[in-house]
């Protein structure tokens, strides 16, 4: 699949900044980042779905920007509705989640199926994952947070940049920010989805890294055995962010099954 990308256009509306790409009236891709991600962890999988026909939408999550007392995964769920019900709704939604924005995802999912097509998942926490602890917030040294932030990807030479690394570090120098991002760490562990996985009966697609070390293996078969229509592939020489670390064979898999489970309607 040939991988083009289109240029940052962020949108506004009321207090939602996101990226929003394809036509207005394609089924819906509602792209979801991580904890430390941000809208361009998704920059080479939006052309090739808004070129055939699907809308593809990119908001950028608060993650360590609202108030403390809303800082939870539950929190930012809701975040997620009001910036879809902000949008107008669209007819078919896919949820698609990475880490956070997966577990997030499922939460928002939990509370609107009604609203939700279908749903991917690549990396996501929300049953067991290395815990972003405490310790990550404390040491300020760049080399301990470069062998932290390292961990995210398979082929970390490649994939990880000193830029990263600088934004990284802004943020848990940040000491607003770190707390914050502590309080999302601890919802994260808390606020766990295995007991109503079987509730979500819509398509699921599961992409995960078959080197993932923050949500192994072994996380992304339970999510395959607890979801009652889900269909799992693990991509090799990858770790916990498929879309980026190997976005043409991610592209692939997710146009083969929309193609099954959701096609764009010929004009």
């Amino acid at each position: 699949m040939i991988m083009s990308t289109y240029s940052f256009t962020f949108k506004q509306k009321d207090e939602f900044t996101y990226w929003d790409e394809g036509p207005a009236n394609g089924p819906a891709l509602l792209y979801l980042h991580g904890i430390l991600g941000d809208v361009e962890n998704w920059k080479n999988n939006v052309a090739p779905f808004a070129e055939v026909g699907y809308r593809v939408i990119v908001p950028l999550l608060p993650c360590y920007k609202m108030p403390l007392r809303q800082t939870h995964v539950p929190g930012l769920a809701k975040y997620v509705a009001q910036f879809v019900a902000a949008l107008g709704k669209p007819e078919k939604m896919i949820v698609v989640g990475n880490s956070l924005g997966g577990q997030v995802g499922l939460h928002y999912i939990r509370d609107h199926k009604a609203d939700v097509f279908a749903q991917v998942l690549a990396g996501s926490s929300g049953i067991r994952e290395l815990a972003m602890r405490g310790e990550f917030f404390r040491r300020k040294d760049l080399e301990f947070i470069r062998s932290r932030a390292r961990l995210t990807f398979y082929d970390a030479d490649k994939h990880f940049n000193d830029h990263f690394l600088e934004e990284v570090s802004k943020i848990v120098n940040n000491r607003e920010y770190a707390l914050k991002l502590i309080a999302m760490a601890r919802s994260s562990a808390h606020d766990v989805v295995g007991d109503f996985l079987h509730e979500l009966e819509m398509p699921n697609l599961i992409i995960w890294g078959a080197n993932d070390q923050l949500t192994p293996p072994d996380v992304a078969n339970e999510f395959k055995a607890r979801l009652p229509n889900a269909e799992l592939h693990f991509l090799q020489e990858c770790g916990h962010a498929p879309m980026m670390e190997h976005p043409e064979q991610f592209n692939a898999l997710l146009m083969d099954w929309l193609k099954r489970v959701c096609p764009v309607e010929a004009a």
